[in-house]
């Protein structure tokens, strides 16, 4: 059975074949199907095979009742996260939400709560990720100024160095959560490195994060904002009082002119380069290990020649990436996505996930292939909104998968992979636990 289903009944579709997969394919779809269930966040990828055979573009509903049209092909996709018809500005898409409600019950819910603390914080979105032109020129400009290729090249040695001292320590243990041990503390510890954030506050600033990508609307998300913003709030006050050669302390200070980030611009910023600078690499080196632990083919391929790593890591972005969906748009007039018309005022889900098994672009999409040519991925986007911190990414995941392999090349899952669980987000795809045995 499908892991999705139709709120609203559809009418009989002609059926075509995607691969060996044969599906519907629908011409203008209309029905509202719920697809983020807890058994396609285990496997996504046959879901969204049958959904991009059946139209460029459907209405699905999110776990918190909302309606978005997700996007699932390779150009579609492409083209809509550079296309600006589709808005980034959450300070007006926030004026949708009610609309956009398939659930009646909670359209009420969010209208009585509308304006009260117990919403996504907004200082949070005050960030260039939530913004269009020409604000989004101005903060790019602005912290670009901080976050520059030459700060983030001379961390190389210090990341080798955490690095092997964490194998040191998964040497000394018979099974290790690699998820625990190496995925997260690495791009944790390196952000923190950049911002000057003390990692004292690790365990609860995961957990915040974990909760605030998971894209679902719950009290104990609300909560994590909130305590977000008072945990930044902090931290920015301290670097005033206490300038630091770190990144943070730069934003602070970071102007042209008389322009300079002002306070609530300053945390959404900090958030964003915090959360996002380091959950898409725990994700990319969980899933990049777990991806090589089930294709021995080509990590003895990546053994006997080192020099396909940053191929094999563009190739693991692909087919297994740690971005899911990108995050949402919505649109300011009716758009049309290959014969599908998506009217003013809704939201959109571009399907990175989806896009990068796209069989009209890429060959043979759902195997693994760490010599295949690289192409222009979508892992971080595309447009203006491609992602700032991407070369670090790269870098990390280099660095950690590389070490990682050459270190332990017994290395091997301590489960079937079946047991793995997939945490449930809207946006990251990544494991929650990934227990392995070094040999």
């Amino acid at each position: 059975m499908s892991p999705h289903r139709a709120v609203t009944p559809t009418s009989g579709t002609p059926k075509t074949e995607e691969g060996n997969r044969v599906v519907d394919r629908t011409e203008s779809p209309t029905s509202v199907k719920e697809l983020f269930t807890p058994d396609f966040f285990q496997e996504p990828h046959a879901a969204l095979a049958d959904l991009r055979g059946q139209a460029p573009a459907q209405p699905v509903a999110t776990p918190n009742g909302l309606r978005t049209w997700l996007v699932t092909r390779y150009e579609d996709a492409r083209s809509l996260l550079a296309d600006p018809r589709l808005s980034k500005d959450m300070r007006k898409g926030q004026e949708l939400i009610p609309r956009n409600f398939i659930d009646e019950e909670k359209r009420q819910e969010f209208l009585k709560e509308a304006g009260s603390r117990r919403q996504f914080a907004h200082e949070l979105s005050e960030h260039m990720l939530d913004s269009d032109q020409p604000d989004h020129t101005r903060l790019r400009r602005l912290v670009g100024r901080a976050f520059t290729t030459r700060r983030v090249e001379a961390l190389t040695p210090r990341i080798v160095e955490l690095v092997d001292e964490l194998l040191d320590a998964i040497a000394l243990q018979d099974r290790t959560d690699l998820m625990d041990a190496l995925a997260f503390p690495v791009p944790f510890t390196v952000i923190c490195w950049l911002l000057g954030v003390p990692p004292d506050d690790r365990a609860e600033f995961r957990r915040w994060s974990n909760l605030l990508v998971s894209g679902v609307g719950t009290d104990e998300v609300r909560d994590a904002s909130v305590a977000m913003v008072d945990y930044l709030r902090a931290l920015i006050a301290d670097k005033r009082a206490n300038p630091a050669d770190d990144m943070l302390t730069d934003l602070v200070n970071a102007s042209e002119g008389d322009d300079r980030l002002n306070e609530n611009e300053l945390m959404a910023m900090a958030f964003l380069l915090l959360v996002a600078g380091h959950e898409t690499t725990v994700n990319l080196i969980g899933n990049g290990t777990y991806a090589l632990l089930t294709h021995p083919d080509q990590r003895a391929k990546l053994a006997a020649d080192s020099s396909l790593w940053p191929n094999a890591v563009e190739e693991l972005l692909r087919f297994e990436g740690p971005v899911t969906n990108a995050t949402w748009r919505y649109t300011t007039e009716p758009v049309d996505v290959g014969g599908v018309v998506i009217p003013e005022g809704e939201f959109v889900t571009i399907s990175i996930g989806a896009a990068g098994r796209d069989p009209s672009h890429y060959e043979e999409p759902d195997e693994l292939d760490i010599t295949r040519r690289a192409t222009a991925g979508l892992a971080f986007g595309h447009g203006i909104h491609h992602c700032l911190g991407a070369p670090l990414a790269r870098l990390e995941g280099h660095i950690v998968l590389s070490r990682l392999f050459a270190r332990f090349p017994d290395l091997s899952l301590a489960v079937e992979p079946g047991e793995l669980r997939w945490r449930f987000s809207l946006m990251m795809r990544g494991l929650e636990e990934l227990p392995v045995l070094h040999g």
